[in-house]
């Protein structure tokens, strides 16, 4: 569990780095309750991104992407609620986005944000 834990922690690291560099203001990282964690909370202008980073070594089980069910995306939505309760508003826009990290042995890492998918 520690290895996926790392490249889990590894992907959230790059996609931090790559939203930062598309002009993104990270506002949180990791956000943890007793229900779950948001990986990134992003700010782009007057819009707030719940981003949630997948991160995988191979295509084996497909695209990085497509770990984001159904079920997890209404985990993240409700997450996302919470988040806002505790902070100071007012929040114009939400969106949610999904990262996807490809770490392939010997290639660089291949990034893609994909925005505002569920």
């Amino acid at each position: 569990m520690g290895h996926n834990l790392a490249l889990g922690a590894h992907g959230e690291e790059l996609a931090a780095r790559f939203l930062c560099e598309a002009g993104l203001e990270i506002v949180a990282r990791n956000w943890r309750c007793r229900y779950g964690e948001l990986d990134l909370i992003a700010r782009e202008g007057e819009v707030t991104a719940f981003v949630e980073v997948k991160t995988r070594r191979a295509l084996t089980f497909g695209p990085p992407a497509e770990a984001v069910t159904f079920l997890k995306q209404q985990r993240i939505r409700r997450l996302a609620v919470l988040w806002l309760h505790e902070q100071a508003g007012p929040w114009l826009h939400i969106r949610f986005d999904v990262m996807s990290v490809l770490l392939r042995p010997g290639k660089d890492p291949e990034i893609q944000h994909l925005k505002a998918v569920f």
